[in-house]
């Protein structure tokens, strides 16, 4: 169904947030979930995490880093427009039990699906340790909302620039794991490596982990088959088996192989996008 933005905003340099009206997404959106956005008839279809839904107001947020032609589009719409179609709540919902201590784990643009998970957990009623990173702090986002909804919290930077000099995997071990801090579960989101590098840091100390794998997402329906992974030897797919997996058992090789086969297309169709943007305006 078609939806208005009614609230837009940059978090960071190519991460913009957008509130929609969605009333029945509001109502039905539970933590770990995604909606699928369409621009106009033509549009690709585009799976992003809901960051935050309320009921009561109507609303479905949303936050996205523009890294193609589909996601550039979706950047330059203002408050008031209204794309074709905001389809969902779509996947399975994150599974939130009272477990003990739980490291919440984001990094980039993945910090803001670790967001509702985090809320939950805590509210679970989970002693939650969060952290964030990104390569600098101009890249942090959601800073303020995660360490509402934390107990503790590191915020690292790859080069050093803010808090922990490092990535969150490093720190993740360092402050916590090495030291025999006892943690019960780890939520880890962000690009893939940075999932892979906390999934062998857990692996060592036998925690339990969870990654989300959104990002290998297209159509969202299973039929179109690009997010096909293997997660403990066997195919599953992630828009509807997931997105949420183990993330022990996740094969990080082939899901990073397969995140590269279109990288050619997708750069010649963003490069065509920004070409004939620029014409316009001259």
């Amino acid at each position: 169904m078609a939806a208005k933005i009614l609230e837009k905003k940059q978090l960071s340099e190519n991460v913009f947030m957008l509130i929609f009206d969605a009333e029945q997404i509001a109502r039905k959106r539970r933590p770990g979930q995604f909606v699928v956005v369409r621009i106009h008839e033509q549009g690709e279809r585009i799976p992003l995490t809901i960051v935050d839904a309320d009921p009561e107001n109507k609303t479905v947020t949303v936050i996205f880093q523009v890294v193609g032609k589909s996601t550039a589009h979706l950047a330059k719409l203002n408050v008031g427009d209204e794309i074709l179609d905001l389809v969902g709540p779509l996947g399975r919902p994150t599974h939130i039990e009272k477990v003990g201590t739980v490291a919440c784990i984001g990094g980039g643009v993945g910090i803001a699906p670790v967001f509702p998970i985090t809320q939950a957990l805590k509210h679970a009623g989970n002693y939650v340790l969060s952290i964030i990173g990104a390569r600098t702090k101009d890249l942090l986002i959601l800073e303020p909302e995660m360490q509402a909804v934390s107990d503790e919290m590191v915020v690292a930077t790859d080069d050093g620039s803010y808090g922990f000099h490092g990535f969150v995997s490093q720190a993740l071990e360092s402050k916590y794991l090495l030291i025999g801090k006892k943690i019960d579960q780890v939520v880890a989101i962000g690009p893939v490596p940075m999932m892979r590098a906390v999934c062998d840091v857990t692996r060592k100390y036998n925690v339990p982990t969870i990654v989300s794998l959104n990002s290998i997402m297209v159509d969202a329906t299973g039929m179109c088959g690009a997010c096909r992974v293997s997660v403990g030897g066997k195919t599953r797919f992630v828009c509807v088996d997931g997105p949420e997996f183990d993330g022990h058992q996740v094969d990080f090789k082939e899901l990073i192989d397969r995140q590269r086969i279109y990288l050619r297309e997708e750069k010649e169709a963003y490069d065509h996008y920004c070409s004939c943007r620029q014409q316009v305006r001259g």
